[in-house]
């Protein structure tokens, strides 16, 4: 890390730890995963430059189609974006960082964040929700968009995240078209974010379908999958909550255009033009990669 990034990025760390330790100090009450008023800008632009400078020089982002951002610049939009890697995927942390920088840390985005963190770990998801993240749920998405915000999410979800390492370059958003119903109802933009390489920040060998099952993971747990990975420091990582270092793949961004659905149009045939847009992109992305 250069001289001039090192000290504002250590001052972030301080920062987020000691938002955890106050986090987990507070008075114990009934924490609500779905409020949209505790985003902390002040708290977000002291994070900002840890995050520019991972991305910078761990992970070596780059970004295309950032252009696509000001097209929409001043209205709501629910980016959509595909998930790697699981609990530490660096795509999300590429995302954030790559949003906030090109809308500012002012400009209300709320991510969509997994039951796991909102609802199971309370000093967690109060750390998060000032970073403004909000629980996931189609009434929270909808919320965020009619209030004026904007929201991040994920349509494949653990499908998505957890999905084996041979699948890595590949979209997989499932049967699931809440999100295009969301847009149709609300009458806001869709902003396709892909990402590649943040999906060999572990390597998974093992979707764990049936382990899921015998444990019923979907039942309390909200999650399809258990996965297997071979992920540092642990060599094997098991299930889909141990943090892990991401592997120092370089991670490529592609804004799409942006893309308004109307009203009567079917959702699961929208969806599919969606992903197919994205599944296009990624191809390319990992086309560039393997030819430097």
């Amino acid at each position: 890390m250069q001289g001039p990034l090192r000290a504002p990025a250590l001052a972030a760390v301080h920062e987020v730890l000691a938002a955890l330790v106050r986090e987990v100090r507070a008075p114990r009450e009934a924490f609500d995963g779905s409020r949209l008023d505790r985003r902390d800008p002040a708290l977000i632009a002291k994070v900002l430059p840890l995050l520019r400078a991972l991305n910078r020089h761990y992970l070596h982002l780059s970004v295309q189609g950032s252009e696509h951002l000001g097209a929409v610049a001043g209205e709501p939009v629910l980016f959509v974006g595909n998930h790697n890697g699981g609990i530490m995927g660096p795509d999300l942390s590429c995302t954030l960082a790559t949003l906030w920088e090109q809308r500012g840390v002012h400009a209300p985005l709320h991510p969509l964040a997994h039951d796991f963190a909102m609802r199971q770990l309370a000093p967690l998801g109060r750390l998060l929700q000032r970073l403004g993240a909000v629980r996931a749920s189609q009434d929270n998405a909808r919320r965020v968009l009619t209030s004026g915000a904007s929201a991040l999410v994920y349509p494949g979800g653990d499908l998505e995240a957890y999905r084996h390492f041979r699948r890595r370059d590949e979209i997989v958003l499932g049967r699931r078209s809440g999100f295009v119903r969301l847009v149709q109802e609300t009458g806001v933009p869709i902003v396709p974010i892909v990402a590649h390489g943040a999906h060999r920040s572990a390597v998974i060998f093992s979707e764990g379908v049936v382990l899921a099952r015998l444990l019923r993971l979907a039942h309390w747990g909200r999650l399809a999958r258990f996965p297997l990975a071979l992920a540092l420091p642990w060599g094997v990582a098991v299930g889909p909550w141990l943090p892990y270092l991401p592997l120092p793949f370089p991670v490529r961004l592609r804004v799409l255009p942006p893309e308004r659905i109307a009203r009567t149009a079917d959702p699961d045939a929208a969806r599919e033009r969606i992903a197919a847009r994205m599944q296009a992109a990624l191809c390319e992305l990992a086309a560039e990669a393997r030819h430097g």
